[in-house]
């Protein structure tokens, strides 16, 4: 069983940053990938940057490359995702996802394990 819990959404203005959390705990270790997709209104899931769990192994979406990035903390089991130079299109409900394997995928249906979402909203 895998649990997931995301925090550090809130509101902000365009250009600001912010960090999102996603403690990850399970009762036995696999080789999984952590990603992050997010989803605003009336638009499907979409895929912002994945990782293979222990590795460097990082794909990123284009709309942000350069401006987001993933990162661990292995002794705490949880995941973040530090986002910059925010703007109004980066808007949506933002969760972590888990799936066990070392294929690395952007495909949410591939996913095994979801949180429960945290809203960002960013101001223009």
């Amino acid at each position: 069983q895998v649990q997931l819990v995301e925090s550090g959404g809130g509101l902000v203005q365009a250009g600001d940053s912010l960090r999102l959390s996603c403690a990850i705990s399970r009762r036995t270790f696999r080789w999984y990938v952590v990603a992050w997709f997010r989803q605003a209104p009336g638009k499907e899931r979409e895929f912002v940057v994945a990782n293979k769990w222990g590795t460097d192994i990082t794909y990123y979406s284009a709309s942000v490359e350069g401006r987001f990035t993933i990162s661990r903390d292995n002794a705490k089991n949880t995941v973040y995702l530090q986002m910059n130079s925010l703007k109004p299109e980066d808007t949506a409900v933002y969760y972590c996802a888990v799936k066990d394997g070392v294929v690395v995928t952007r495909n949410p249906s591939e996913y095994d394990y979801w949180g429960q979402g945290t809203q960002v909203t960013v101001s223009s």
